[in-house]
């Protein structure tokens, strides 16, 4: 993360950052719970702007971001933000003013062929974002049945060639490295396909989706947030594909969602009320001066909530 030009910029560079420092800083004196801390660079950016008034609790999955505490006022919590109100005190005197989620793999995770993220960059088939993933990307490419394969493709990534690609796997078993697995991709893709990016993109996500089982933790960790935060506090979400996106966006709608009552009756009988305040109508979205700095921002999409109700 090198907003700052910190020594983080080889980790991985944050998004919108001063969108998210504009949302913080309503609450302001208080707690801000990073769910995803990766290199520190939105951490970083809270604690020069905020200084003694924030207090940074951080969490991360990937043993790897401990690293890059380096000399900031915070401890990070290994663990998955799916698991929010087990890794923090759930207790009233300690709910947090904001939680921020930004979710997704790293630049850092991505460029680090060793990881196995890239198609780009040859390495072992792994995409584990932390040690408590229950398979790697090799038992998925190498062990699940076609039909199975066909399905995560097209789910998770959005492939409208999941059958053709799942079954061009399938064939070229053993596959042992993300080289490999990138080729029999395209070489199962029409080249005009080929030509409008890279045909390896999508079920590259849709593996690593699986490995990590991402969209559960989403779901689990943006109600968790939504539970845990203080009265007027604020939960900020940043996703970087539709899939991710959608669960945000649902889950703010439902929160916001008041009264159920038919409206012909004079008195709500249903007792619903709004939990949520939505602060971002539309989406935000980086600007051309950030996609220019950072062409990885272009697909980050940010929506926030404001708890109106303990």
């Amino acid at each position: 993360m090198d907003q700052d030009g910190t020594e983080t910029s080889e980790y991985h560079r944050p998004v919108l950052v001063e969108e998210v420092v504009e949302l913080v800083a309503p609450v302001i004196p208080g707690v801000v719970v990073d769910a995803t801390f990766g290199g520190g660079g939105h951490t970083r950016r809270l604690l020069n702007e905020f200084g003694e008034d924030v207090t940074v609790v951080a969490i991360d999955r990937d043993p790897e971001a401990q690293a890059n505490v380096g000399s900031l006022p915070v401890s990070v919590i290994q663990g998955n933000f799916g698991d929010l109100k087990t890794l923090l005190d759930g207790s009233e005197q300690n709910r947090p003013s904001a939680i921020l989620f930004d979710f997704g793999v790293s630049s850092r995770q991505l460029d680090d062929g060793a990881r196995g993220f890239s198609f780009r960059n040859d390495g072992p088939l792994d995409m584990r974002m932390g040690p408590d993933a229950s398979s790697d990307a090799g038992e998925i490419v190498n062990g699940w049945p076609e039909k199975d394969l066909a399905g995560i493709i097209a789910k998770f990534g959005e492939e409208p060639m999941a059958r053709r690609i799942a079954r061009a796997i399938v064939a070229s078993r053993p596959i042992k490295t993300t080289a490999q697995l990138s080729t029999v991709i395209a070489e199962a893709t029409p080249a005009a396909r080929r030509r409008a990016g890279h045909p390896a993109r999508r079920t590259f996500q849709a593996i690593r989706i699986a490995v990590n089982d991402e969209l559960t933790s989403v779901a689990d960790g943006i109600d968790d947030a939504i539970d845990m935060v203080a009265p007027g506090g604020r939960v900020i979400a940043i996703s970087y594909h539709s899939l991710e996106d959608r669960i945000v966006k649902q889950r703010f709608a439902e929160g916001a969602t008041g009264c159920i009552c038919p409206p012909e009756l004079p008195v709500c009988g249903c007792g619903v009320t709004a939990e949520l305040r939505v602060l971002t109508r539309k989406p935000v979205r980086s600007s051309a001066t950030e996609i220019e700095a950072n062409p990885r921002s272009r697909s980050a999409i940010l929506r926030a909530a404001e708890k109106v109700a303990a």
